[in-house]
Parts: C-alpha cells; sequence; structure tokens
C-alpha cells in the first residue's frame, strides 16, 4: 500500500561534471540571435543518488524543448558553500546563460548569486531549496520538508509503539533543507510526547562523519530506540552505524532519501523507513519554468510541493514506489 505523505546508489554513466546537453532545432523559436538557450542546471553537489535523479528530470525537459542547451555542473561536496557560489558567478560571468536553475547549499550564503543573475537579467529558479530571502519572482520547486518530516516522524513513533529514546542526524546548518526537516522532526516530536530526544549530531553531509557520530550516540545510549536521519550520507552512516554495533531491528531508522544503498538497508531490515522525494520532478519542472519565464511563453509555474512518499519493506516493490525510485524520461513519476 502506498503512503502519501501530504502537503503537498543509482548512478548514471554519464560524466560528472561540466556536462552539457541540449536539443537545437535551428529553424525558429530560441533566442533572438537564432542561438538555442543556454540554461544551467546546478545542483547542491554531484555525485548523489539523489542529484543524478535531479539530472535526469533535468535534462528530460531539455530534451522536450526546441532549441534549448543545459549546462550541468556541481561541487562534489554539499558543505562546499563558497565553491558553489564561484562556480555559479563563473557561469554567470559566461554571459551567454540566459537561465540559472539550481539548488542553494547554503540559504542565506547564496542569495546575492540570485541577486547578481537578476540583475543581469538572468532567470532564475531554484530546486530542492531555495534562498533567505527567496524572491517573489524565484520559484521553488521541492519537496514540504517540514510536513513529510512531520509524518515521517509520526512512522518512528509507530514503529516504537508511541515511546522511546531517539537521535537526531542533521547534516548540515544554514541550509533550507536542513532547518525543514529538523523543524519538521521537533513538530513531530511534539506531537508524540513519548519519544525522548537524547543527542542530535550534524553528518555535515559526510557519510564517514555520520558513521562515527552516530556510533558515538550508540556508545553514550545503549537503550536508544530509533534514529531520524535527515538526508543521504546521514542515513547511509547511521545504519552502518546501527549494523555493526549488532542493533539491527533494535533501533529502528527512518530516514531521507533513496539511494541502491539506503534501499537495500531497507531490505535488510536495518533501515525501517524511507522518505522518498521526487527530484525527477524538480529537475523537470524547473528547467520547463525556466524555459517558459525566457520566452514569456507557456505555463510559468509558481513554487510548487514536488511530494513525497513514506516507504516501508511492504510497499517497497509496488509499480507506485518502483517508478519513482527508477524515474525516466519515458516514464517519469507523477
Amino acid at each position: 500500500m502506498k503512503k502519501v505523505l501530504t502537503a503537498t546508489c543509482v548512478m548514471l554513466t554519464l560524466a560528472a561534471t561540466g556536462c552539457s546537453v541540449g536539443v537545437r532545432e535551428q529553424t525558429g523559436g530560441g533566442q533572438e540571435s537564432g542561438g538555442p538557450i543556454k540554461i544551467a542546471v546546478v545542483p547542491k553537489a554531484i555525485g548523489f543518488d539523489f542529484w543524478e535523479k535531479v539530472r535526469v528530470g533535468a535534462e528530460c525537459a531539455g530534451s522536450k524543448q526546441k532549441d534549448v542547451e543545459l549546462q550541468w555542473d556541481g561541487v562534489s561536496a554539499e558543505s562546499d558553500v563558497s565553491g558553489q557560489q564561484s562556480l555559479l558567478q563563473d557561469m554567470l560571468a559566461q554571459g551567454d546563460v540566459k537561465g540559472l536553475v539550481y539548488a542553494a547549499t547554503d540559504a542565506k550564503a547564496l542569495s546575492d548569486v540570485t541577486k547578481t543573475a537578476q540583475g543581469q537579467g538572468t532567470t532564475v529558479v531554484n530546486m530542492d531549496s531555495g534562498t533567505t530571502p527567496q524572491p517573489p519572482d524565484v520559484p521553488v520547486f521541492a519537496t514540504n520538508n517540514v510536513a513529510a518530516a512531520e509524518q515521517g516522524t509520526d512512522e518512528l513513533a509507530r514503529q516504537l509503539g508511541g515511546k522511546g529514546k531517539v537521535a537526531f542526524i542533521e547534516f548540515q546548518a544554514g541550509t533550507s533543507t536542513n532547518e525543514t526537516r529538523g523543524q519538521g522532526f521537533k513538530n513531530g516530536l511534539a506531537k508524540n510526547p513519548g519519544l525522548q530526544l537524547v543527542a542530535q549530531q550534524s553528518s555535515d553531509s559526510d557519510y564517514n562523519k555520520a558513521l562515527q557520530v552516530t556510533q558515538d550516540i550508540l556508545t553514550a545510549n545503549p537503550d536508544l530506540n530509533g534514529i531520524y536521519a535527515a538526508n543521504e550520507p546521514s542515513v547511509l552512516g547511521a545504519a552502518e552505524a546501527v549494523r555493526q554495533s549488532g542493533k539491527t531491528g533494535q533501533v529502528k531508522i527512518i530516514g531521507w532519501d533513496t539511494s541502491e544503498g539506503q534501499i537495500q538497508s531497507l531490505r535488510d531490515g536495518v533501515i525501517t523507513g524511507l522518505i522518498a522525494q521526487n527530484p525527477f520532478k524538480m529537475g523537470y519542472a524547473a528547467v520547463n519554468t525556466a524555459v517558459a519565464k525566457i520566452r514569456g511563453t507557456g505555463e510559468q509555474t509558481p513554487s510548487t510541493d514536488t511530494g513525497a512518499t513514506l516507504i516501508t519493506k511492504e510497499n517497497l516493490d509496488s509499480p507506485e514506489i518502483q517508478k519513482i525510485l527508477n524515474p525516466s524520461c519515458e516514464n517519469p513519476p507523477q
């Protein structure tokens, strides 16, 4: 049975950085110069399953548009805020980027990049994570992280019978996704007073650090009952720590995202629930909207909740879930 969260590593063999794909029909359309519309698409980081699925969606949208060229590039770590700033500034300095679609590694630090882009006439659309402040004319295509995190916490409470000691593994202070997923978790704790938060640590979006901090938490809290982990490396590190401790099944883990390793750990019973986003839809909708805004035609979609679904071992193999886990341009998730 599909559990839909309300309110509204499968890796590609394509090169990881600096990739451009496009459809360049030379008859009509496009920019006034006759060339293709160039759109830079920048995730928080490359090399993660989630962002590769965003890429599939973005490239699908680009392939269906006339005279559109996408440039995909990114830093190697979500914590590399200054690196992303430099990358985006370099892209804008090229002078031929008409659209910028990106996920901000830091909500406040990246706001100036959006200002710079808009100041030079570049259309900006955010995916997954926006900025603070968020300009009213810059839409964000992202999960309602607060609502999804709250319902994920409800599921953790259900699995624990309504009571138990839990830990929170966040990933990077300052990012809008980290803050909203943390807020949703705290909302869930308020709804489920039987859950006691005994530890909170950051993984800095690094698997090895997530493993280390979870090991430390398990050592300090041998009676820990559950873990809520807020992104892919945090979940994977926490799962490995629980596996190594011999507490598989005893310590319940609810976490975000759906890499190959996470899905296998769900099958193995180490992870007990995953909050699946729709990264394909984020990339697809963001690129489509950027093109529509540049051309002044078509549907210019406002900020949109792209949805989230709770996956457990029981519904993992359903057709609906498999479409989310293995998106394609030919058979996209809704």
